[in-house]
């Protein structure tokens, strides 16, 4: 099923409705081939086995119900309480809910009579929730599982846990690409090993998500929404590689599914909307947009901004809320609509950096359209929250502040026609974002600043300068549409006939179905029509 078939009615009933694709998508038990003997019953064994797949697959809330249901049917069952521990440990989302966690562990009854094995996975949870900070407990958990691993060369279970505390290590590790490659050479041999497990395809993509090594993940990608269509998640997690190598139709593909497989598991479990997956429906809205498919991006932002009203009006459903920076930024800064709507639905409260992104959506914009001291008030707004402070993560970071705060001073240099002051604007902005970590899916910077830095150097006259930059902003976001853009005017104005034909057949290519009239593609066609 592919996106560009999909018109605006479709979409939405194809969203909001529970259809027998999702539902044959989503068997309540396919998860993936797992492996985890242990000293358990029969009953307990078979919900713990259940609890270690979805875990495998970041499906926290399913994991958990599993656990709890193999210490019910045996109170006894020690490995039941270790897996509600390692349920609380989110380490790729930086979340962790230490005391839950701890109050499992305490429930663990005499380890004495636990194979070797076991008592070791149980050490390495309680070092992952002992005393200390957490990233020396993150490191001491590491450690102990590499021993596992080491130990047992036969337990993929524990190469899928080692290969996973990698990837939380390397978070925010100076050292990130060797523990990536690391994680993901690990996970590579669990795929060797057994295709069906689902630590093996998924880890590998979360090692590889990067634009360096995002092909190495490609079969991974191709394969995990099969291994286990249950989960969101999984048939979310495609979509990283996908995006990474700007195959946008595949990259739709697996947002729809991990959409729709969602909205069945909230309806079928009769679960709060605030568990729909809505990372999955942003990362939609932006595949479309570089498709040129603007009904459809209307559309998916036209449900996100249902959920977030009916969400504020109940109370019940805040998490909505979330995204819509990021996709408002999307609808605007991938089509240059400057004149688009910007007010929020009524009632809505972000939190900091929120709140952030959508001042710097507003002053960006209002830059472009030259309305100047609007643009400044919503300046001074980012600055005074970026110099109040916020709580910072690996994705919420004052850098990105900086970086908007620039953009904004770009635009309005641009609007004075000062063309070196942008130019040095925008250079000052790359240097800051190449500290941030590497793209991963849509932008989090909103405005990728290469791509913004060839922009302002076309404007200049310097078609030449411009091409260099956006042959930067390419590799760092394969075949993202405005790139695409800027790269084919530069070449078109730098007289070379032969790349500009190039960069304008590839902009066909991937417009091939966007709306009738969409800007670009007009373009495109006219350009290689005059040839």
């Amino acid at each position: 099923m592919i996106l560009t078939r999909l018109r605006l009615f479709a979409l939405i009933a194809f969203f909001i409705l529970i259809t027998d694709f999702a539902q044959a998508m989503s068997p309540a038990g396919k998860l993936g081939k797992v492996s985890f003997p242990t000293s358990g019953s029969g009953e307990a064994q078979q919900h713990f086995s259940r609890g270690v797949a979805a875990l495998h697959s970041f499906w926290y809330t399913e994991a958990l119900e599993a656990f709890k249901q193999s210490t019910e049917s045996d109170p006894q069952f020690a490995m039941g309480y270790w897996g509600i521990a390692m349920a609380h440990n989110h380490p790729l989302w930086e979340e962790q809910e230490t005391s839950l966690a701890q109050t499992a562990l305490a429930k663990i009854p005499d380890p004495t009579n636990l194979s070797q094995r076991e008592q070791d996975y149980i050490h390495a949870a309680r070092l992952l929730y002992g005393d200390g900070d957490k990233p020396l407990r993150d490191k001491a958990y590491s450690k102990a599982m590499e021993k596992i691993y080491s130990t047992y060369p036969d337990d993929l279970e524990a190469a899928c846990f080692y290969s996973l505390s990698l990837l939380g290590l390397a978070r925010n590790a100076d050292n990130k690409i060797l523990l990536q490659v690391e994680s993901g050479s690990i996970a590579l041999e669990v795929f060797q090993k057994n295709p069906d497990h689902p630590c093996a395809a998924h880890y590998a993509i979360h090692a590889f998500d990067s634009p360096e090594l995002a092909r190495l993940a490609l079969p991974s990608a191709q394969r995990f929404a099969e291994i286990a269509p249950a989960s969101p998640h999984a048939q979310h997690m495609p979509a990283h590689i996908f995006v990474q190598l700007g195959m946008w139709p595949q990259a739709a593909t697996s947002n729809i599914n991990g959409w729709t497989t969602s909205v069945d598991w909230v309806e079928r479990k009769n679960l709060k909307k605030s568990e729909r997956g809505y990372h999955s429906l942003q990362w939609l809205h932006y595949t479309t947009l570089q498709q040129g498919l603007l009904k459809d991006s209307a559309a998916v932002f036209a449900i996100q901004q249902k959920d977030m009203r009916e969400g504020i009006e109940s109370k019940s459903n805040l998490r909505a809320g979330k995204y819509y920076p990021r996709m408002l930024a999307a609808a605007i800064i991938e089509t240059e609509q400057w004149t688009k709507q910007l007010n929020p639905p009524e009632g809505w409260k972000p939190k900091s950096y929120s709140r952030a992104a959508f001042n710097f959506v507003q002053g960006f914009a209002a830059a472009m359209q030259g309305k100047i001291e609007e643009a400044k008030k919503f300046l001074t707004e980012l600055k005074s929250i970026r110099e109040k402070g916020f709580r910072e993560n690996y994705f919420k970071r004052p850098e990105s502040l900086q970086v908007w705060e620039l953009v904004i001073e770009v635009a309005l240099q641009l609007q004075q026609k000062d063309y070196d002051a942008a130019i040095q604007l925008a250079k000052q902005a790359t240097l800051i974002e190449e500290k941030l970590p590497k793209p991963s899916g849509p932008p989090r910077i909103l405005k990728p600043t290469y791509e913004l830095l060839g922009e302002v150097y076309l404007e200049a006259g310097k078609p030449l300068l411009a091409q260099e930059q956006f042959a930067i902003a390419l590799k760092r976001h394969r075949n993202r549409l405005r790139s695409l853009v800027g790269a084919a005017r530069a070449a078109k104005a730098s007289g070379n006939t032969v790349l500009a034909k190039q960069a304008y057949e590839h902009l066909l290519n991937q417009l091939k179905n966007a709306d009738p009239g969409f800007p670009e593609l007009e373009e495109a066609k006219e350009y290689l029509n005059d040839l």
